[in-house]
Protein backbone atom coordinates (compact mmCIF):
# COMPACT_ATOMS: atom_id res chain seq x y z
CA UNK A 1 0.00 0.00 0.00
CA UNK A 2 1.20 3.13 -1.03
CA UNK A 3 0.56 7.10 0.34
CA UNK A 4 1.82 10.79 0.20
CA UNK A 5 3.56 12.14 2.69
CA UNK A 6 4.28 15.70 3.19
CA UNK A 7 2.95 16.57 -0.57
CA UNK A 8 5.57 14.73 -2.48
CA UNK A 9 7.42 12.04 -0.90
CA UNK A 10 5.87 9.13 -1.14
CA UNK A 11 6.42 6.82 1.23
CA UNK A 12 5.96 2.84 1.12
CA UNK A 13 3.89 0.69 3.79
CA UNK A 14 4.24 -2.91 2.84
CA UNK A 15 2.13 -5.20 5.08
CA UNK A 16 4.25 -7.67 6.63
CA UNK A 17 2.91 -12.09 6.11
CA UNK A 18 0.61 -13.13 9.10
CA UNK A 19 2.76 -14.05 11.44
CA UNK A 20 3.54 -10.10 11.67
CA UNK A 21 0.14 -8.68 11.04
CA UNK A 22 0.02 -7.44 14.54
CA UNK A 23 2.99 -5.53 14.28
CA UNK A 24 2.40 -4.18 10.87
CA UNK A 25 -1.10 -3.07 12.27
CA UNK A 26 0.24 -1.46 15.13
CA UNK A 27 2.91 0.52 12.93
CA UNK A 28 0.04 1.63 10.62
CA UNK A 29 -2.10 2.67 13.97
CA UNK A 30 0.49 3.97 15.17
CA UNK A 31 1.13 6.36 12.26
CA UNK A 32 -2.76 7.09 11.71
CA UNK A 33 -3.18 8.31 15.21
CA UNK A 34 -0.24 10.88 15.12
CA UNK A 35 -1.58 11.64 11.50
CA UNK A 36 -4.73 13.10 13.33
CA UNK A 37 -2.65 14.00 16.26
CA UNK A 38 -0.65 16.64 14.00
CA UNK A 39 -3.74 17.10 11.61
CA UNK A 40 -6.01 18.37 15.18
CA UNK A 41 -2.96 20.65 16.01
CA UNK A 42 -2.71 21.93 12.46
CA UNK A 43 -6.61 22.36 12.22
CA UNK A 44 -6.90 24.34 15.30
CA UNK A 45 -4.07 26.87 14.30
CA UNK A 46 -5.25 27.38 10.99
CA UNK A 47 -8.79 27.45 12.32
CA UNK A 48 -8.50 29.97 14.50
CA UNK A 49 -6.71 32.36 11.77
CA UNK A 50 -9.66 31.45 9.63
CA UNK A 51 -12.04 33.04 12.54
CA UNK A 52 -9.64 35.56 14.20
CA UNK A 53 -11.00 38.65 12.71
CA UNK A 54 -14.33 38.14 14.15
CA UNK A 55 -12.40 37.10 17.97
CA UNK A 56 -13.28 34.25 18.00
CA UNK A 57 -11.60 30.88 18.70
CA UNK A 58 -12.40 27.27 17.28
CA UNK A 59 -13.68 26.26 20.40
CA UNK A 60 -16.16 29.34 19.97
CA UNK A 61 -16.74 28.28 16.42
CA UNK A 62 -17.76 25.25 17.03
CA UNK A 63 -20.36 26.14 19.83
CA UNK A 64 -21.86 28.69 17.25
CA UNK A 65 -21.83 26.31 14.91
CA UNK A 66 -23.63 23.96 16.75
CA UNK A 67 -26.49 26.53 18.08
CA UNK A 68 -26.55 27.81 14.49
CA UNK A 69 -28.24 24.43 13.31
CA UNK A 70 -31.89 24.56 12.43
CA UNK A 71 -32.59 22.35 14.89
CA UNK A 72 -31.93 23.91 17.89
CA UNK A 73 -31.84 27.59 16.32
CA UNK A 74 -34.46 29.00 18.33
CA UNK A 75 -34.30 27.06 21.54
CA UNK A 76 -30.93 25.97 21.64
CA UNK A 77 -29.46 23.53 23.88
CA UNK A 78 -28.75 22.39 27.21
CA UNK A 79 -25.16 22.55 28.44
CA UNK A 80 -25.48 18.64 28.89
CA UNK A 81 -27.10 18.09 25.41
CA UNK A 82 -24.08 20.44 23.85
CA UNK A 83 -21.17 18.56 26.11
CA UNK A 84 -22.44 15.05 24.58
CA UNK A 85 -22.73 17.07 20.91
CA UNK A 86 -19.22 18.46 21.01
CA UNK A 87 -17.67 15.93 23.12
CA UNK A 88 -16.11 18.21 25.58
CA UNK A 89 -16.17 18.26 29.43
CA UNK A 90 -18.55 20.28 31.27
CA UNK A 91 -14.88 22.63 32.76
CA UNK A 92 -13.82 23.32 28.96
CA UNK A 93 -17.64 23.80 27.76
CA UNK A 94 -18.44 26.65 31.03
CA UNK A 95 -14.89 28.13 30.21
CA UNK A 96 -16.00 28.63 26.47
CA UNK A 97 -19.51 29.63 27.17
CA UNK A 98 -18.08 32.21 29.65
CA UNK A 99 -16.02 34.08 27.03
CA UNK A 100 -18.75 33.96 24.18
CA UNK A 101 -21.59 35.25 27.03
CA UNK A 102 -19.65 38.07 27.82
CA UNK A 103 -18.93 39.17 24.16
CA UNK A 104 -22.65 39.04 23.89
CA UNK A 105 -23.15 36.07 21.20
CA UNK A 106 -25.12 33.52 23.40
CA UNK A 107 -27.58 33.55 26.69
CA UNK A 108 -28.21 31.06 28.90
CA UNK A 109 -31.81 31.04 29.41
CA UNK A 110 -33.88 29.03 32.14
CA UNK A 111 -36.75 26.59 30.87
CA UNK A 112 -40.25 26.18 32.20
CA UNK A 113 -41.04 22.88 34.05
CA UNK A 114 -39.36 20.89 37.05
CA UNK A 115 -37.75 23.46 39.59
CA UNK A 116 -36.09 25.75 37.09
CA UNK A 117 -32.25 24.64 37.20
CA UNK A 118 -32.49 23.39 33.79
CA UNK A 119 -30.91 26.08 31.02
CA UNK A 120 -30.91 26.16 27.36
CA UNK A 121 -27.82 27.77 25.43
CA UNK A 122 -28.73 29.42 21.97
CA UNK A 123 -27.00 31.98 20.07
CA UNK A 124 -28.27 36.08 20.69
CA UNK A 125 -29.58 37.99 17.69
CA UNK A 126 -25.27 39.48 17.85
CA UNK A 127 -24.76 35.73 17.65
CA UNK A 128 -26.72 34.76 14.71
CA UNK A 129 -25.17 37.94 13.37
CA UNK A 130 -22.03 37.19 13.81
CA UNK A 131 -22.04 33.53 13.00
CA UNK A 132 -23.67 34.62 9.50
CA UNK A 133 -20.72 37.41 8.60
CA UNK A 134 -18.27 34.01 9.61
CA UNK A 135 -19.76 32.05 7.43
CA UNK A 136 -17.85 33.41 4.49
CA UNK A 137 -14.57 33.08 6.19
CA UNK A 138 -15.47 29.14 7.18
CA UNK A 139 -16.27 28.23 3.69
CA UNK A 140 -13.20 29.83 2.58
CA UNK A 141 -10.65 27.83 4.90
CA UNK A 142 -12.67 24.75 4.10
CA UNK A 143 -12.28 25.12 0.26
CA UNK A 144 -8.66 25.56 0.97
CA UNK A 145 -7.93 22.54 3.55
CA UNK A 146 -9.92 20.48 1.46
CA UNK A 147 -8.01 21.53 -1.52
CA UNK A 148 -6.78 18.27 -3.52
CA UNK A 149 -9.67 16.50 -2.21
CA UNK A 150 -12.53 15.04 -4.14
CA UNK A 151 -16.53 15.13 -3.03
CA UNK A 152 -16.40 11.42 -2.77
CA UNK A 153 -13.48 11.34 -0.72
CA UNK A 154 -14.67 13.98 1.76
CA UNK A 155 -17.52 11.80 2.10
CA UNK A 156 -15.15 8.94 2.24
CA UNK A 157 -13.08 10.51 5.35
CA UNK A 158 -16.23 11.52 7.02
CA UNK A 159 -17.96 8.33 7.16
CA UNK A 160 -14.20 7.02 8.40
CA UNK A 161 -13.74 9.38 10.37
CA UNK A 162 -17.21 9.03 12.84
CA UNK A 163 -16.38 5.15 12.88
CA UNK A 164 -13.76 6.07 14.63
CA UNK A 165 -15.45 8.27 16.81
CA UNK A 166 -18.14 6.02 17.35
CA UNK A 167 -15.07 3.68 18.37
CA UNK A 168 -13.20 6.05 20.44
CA UNK A 169 -17.05 6.67 22.02
CA UNK A 170 -17.40 3.36 23.07
CA UNK A 171 -13.73 3.01 25.01
CA UNK A 172 -14.59 6.44 26.65
CA UNK A 173 -18.06 4.88 27.80
CA UNK A 174 -16.71 1.46 28.92
CA UNK A 175 -13.59 3.92 30.88
CA UNK A 176 -16.42 5.40 32.78
CA UNK A 177 -17.91 2.12 33.88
Amino acid sequence: MHFRANGNTLMNISLAPASDDAAARFDIANRLFLRLYQASNLMHKTGTRAVAGFGATTQQWAVMGALSRPRVREQGMTVKDLMAFLMVSRQNLTAVLDRVEAGGLVERVRTGGGDGRLRHVRLTETGHATWSSMLESIGAYYGTALTGFTTEECVTLFRLLDRLRDSLNRISGEQQE
